[in-house]
């Protein structure tokens, strides 16, 4: 597992898109990746919620680095298809992303995955995904 979980933070530590959102690796572990984001009103929409499109991507990634710890070691791993229930605004110190394998199998992963709005060590889901991942030989 511990080279799964460098290869997971070197690839997470490439994403251009992660260190501009302030997004942190903080979980890595067999079947489940967990993301932390930190709040910014630079990530805010006009109500001052963090903005769906933030949400959405730490989940995602959560879901795409979880599904690689199930992946065989010559593939990488590619989002097919996500459905993402916002459940209520994301407002929070911080939001933890958590993504879960529920099935994998040789081209496919099924993962869910949820995010979770903190205030002080109490925290609330804002939101539910279901993601598609697909194993593809790099």
């Amino acid at each position: 597992m511990n080279d799964i979980r460098e290869r997971i933070a070197v690839s997470f530590n490439s994403q251009g898109l992660m260190a501009t959102l302030g997004a942190q690796l903080v979980l890595v572990a067999d079947g489940e990746v967990q993301i932390e984001l930190p709040f910014s009103e630079k990530l805010s929409q006009q109500h001052g919620y963090v903005h769906a499109g933030a949400i959405t991507s730490v989940v995602d990634s959560a879901c795409g680095y979880a599904a690689l710890t199930k992946a065989p070691p010559e593939c990488e791993v590619v989002t097919a298809e996500f459905k993402i229930n916002l459940m209520r605004p994301a407002i929070g110190e911080r939001f933890l992303a958590i993504g879960r394998v529920q099935s994998s199998g040789k081209l496919l992963t099924v993962c869910t995955g949820e995010v979770r709005a903190f205030s002080g060590s109490v925290y609330k889901v804002v939101a539910i995904m279901q993601a598609t991942i697909v194993n593809v030989r790099s």
